[in-house]
């Protein structure tokens, strides 16, 4: 071969090569857009998948505090309506004792 054959082999070769290292470049370019974009989709999603796990948090605590503040009103009020009978029952108690009833007196014929 000549020295002028195997330059243009040379070169044919590294034109080639370049073109080959061009083209994977390229495609990595590509699959690292690809990448990317599959990443900030699947943030995106993550994203609004924790905020709705929040705010359903936030809406069973709302709900299981106005259960608890209800049930300790009732509770309140039942104490409230025991404590009120107790102390009638002991007024009347007390009241009955200390109140004598009337003596029957014979009647004068």
């Amino acid at each position: 071969m000549s020295d002028e054959t195997e330059f243009d082999l040379d070169e044919a070769n590294a034109i080639r090569d370049a073109e080959a290292e061009a083209k994977t470049r390229a495609e990595n370019r590509i699959e690292r857009a690809e990448r990317a974009e599959r990443m900030a989709r699947e943030g995106a999603q993550a994203m609004a998948e924790h905020h709705a796990a929040i705010k359903a948090v936030d809406e069973r605590t709302v709900r299981l505090r106005s259960l608890r503040l209800a049930r300790e009103a009732a509770d309140a009020q039942a104490k409230a309506a025991e404590m009120e009978a107790k102390a009638a029952a002991k007024s009347a108690g007390k009241g009955g004792a200390k109140k004598a009833a009337p003596k029957k007196t014979a009647a004068k014929d």
